[in-house]
């Protein structure tokens, strides 16, 4: 055996610790296990890719392994990754989150993306746009739509506290000035003219809140989850205030779960506010609904 194959052996490596974790966590069922033991092996260790790469055949400290097997623990609790290591990309952002923020998802970056084709369709993409985010949490949609218009400036609403001094740090760290967050249901503190709203409002029916995923079910804020007995009700208070708040001619854009868009743009219709077809994430699920109020 040559010292690399010894090396390559030894169950007290980064890399040994890493295919053990992986191991572990493909046993308990959970979804993305090498990914998530190379995230959690690099956070232990304060190592990025590479670096994690380069130290593959280091041997733990016994400090080391404790940290590890803390993190295992953890997560085989089914507590979510970003949890553990504080933090979610988000459109390109890296944003800091609490026990009061939900966990930015990926399919959420489709209202990011139908907001900026629909503001560039409408040739907005230079001016000093009025945002609103409803329901912001950790900032993700306000802070991606800043950081794609600098010249627009953003407020952030949520019922939490907590949620927004994360927002605001997210903010402060990421070097958007133009943004500003109120503590309030929904839109309840804002006064329009708005040019364009956007939200990830609580869809879930609250009685669909226990099937959830333990990692959403029993780590995100339920706050952040229900949607009353329907899911709809954060619908329906966008669609009651935003005839009021925006515009004319401006745009609503709302993130939808399964099988909510019909439901959605018909809430808008009787608002008096036109639905264009939704926009479907990676998935082809219809996740993004554009709605127009009249010029």
């Amino acid at each position: 055996m040559t010292p690399a194959d010894a090396a390559t052996a030894d169950t007290h490596t980064v890399a040994a610790a890493r295919r053990k974790l992986a191991a572990a966590f493909r046993g308990a069922g959970i979804e993305t296990p090498e990914l998530d033991a190379r995230i959690l092996i690099g956070h232990a260790l304060g190592l990025d890719r590479a670096g994690l790469a380069g130290a593959a055949l280091r041997r733990l400290s016994a400090g080391e392994d404790d940290a590890i097997a803390e993190l295992r623990q953890r997560r085989l609790n089914r507590e979510p990754v970003a949890r553990i290591v504080g933090q979610k990309e988000f459109w390109s952002l890296p944003l800091r989150l609490n026990e009061a923020t939900l966990v930015p998802r990926p399919e959420t970056e489709t209202v990011v993306e139908a907001a900026l084709a629909a503001i560039d369709r409408r040739g907005w993409r230079g001016k000093a746009l009025r945002i609103a985010d409803l329901g912001t949490g950790s900032g993700a949609l306000a802070l991606a739509l800043q950081s794609e218009l600098p010249d627009a400036f953003v407020v952030g609403t949520d019922l939490s506290v907590r949620a927004l001094g994360m927002a605001r740090d997210n903010a402060r760290r990421l070097g958007l000035p133009r943004a500003a967050f109120v503590a309030c249901p929904m839109a309840a503190a804002l006064r329009g003219p708005f040019d364009v709203i956007v939200s990830n409002p609580p869809y879930i029916a609250s009685l669909e809140i226990a099937t959830l995923a333990p990692e959403v079910r029993d780590f995100d804020p339920r706050l952040a989850l229900d949607g009353g007995r329907d899911g709809l009700d954060g619908y329906r208070t966008i669609a009651t205030t935003a005839p009021e708040l925006l515009a004319p001619g401006g745009l609503a854009v709302v993130e939808l779960g399964i099988g909510q868009a019909e439901p959605v743009a018909a809430l808008f219709a009787a608002a008096g506010l036109a639905a264009q077809p939704p926009r479907a994430d990676l998935s082809g699920m219809p996740r993004a609904l554009v709605i127009e109020k009249r010029a």
